[in-house]
């Protein structure tokens, strides 16, 4: 069974920052892609920052500079270490597991989801 859980949300003041976590069980982190993304409510779900396996990355816009994914294979853990937070990147962030290399945006491309983390980022 795959289990997925984030944590290292919380309430922050514009210019912080925050590192998420996300502990994965059943699922071994490097033979596949992993990513994170957010969510608003009333909103689509939005891909921040993949992974490859080959540890290759990609971010969407919006968080190239501000944010770094990376992760750690001893503990199976993914993070997403996030700079400079501005009140729009409000949401909840989630984690999430797919097969394949390369690392991807997509929400299609992943079967497995963590329940979400709150980010709040106050002006």
């Amino acid at each position: 069974q795959v289990q997925l859980v984030e944590s290292g949300g919380g309430s922050v003041q514009a210019g912080d920052s925050l590192r998420l976590s996300c502990e994965v069980s059943g699922y071994s982190i490097t033979s596949g892609r992993m990513a994170w993304f957010r969510q608003d409510p009333g909103k689509e779900r939005e891909g921040v920052a993949s992974i490859g396996d080959y540890g290759n990355t990609i971010y969407t816009p919006s968080a190239k500079g501000r944010f770094v994914i990376f992760q750690d294979g001893v503990k199976n853990t993914l993070y997403l270490e996030m700079n400079s937070l501005m009140p729009e990147d409000s949401a909840m962030y989630y984690c999430a597991a797919g097969f394949g290399s390369s690392p991807r945006l997509n929400k299609r491309d992943y079967s497995y989801w963590g329940q979400g983390t709150q980010v709040t980022v106050s002006s």
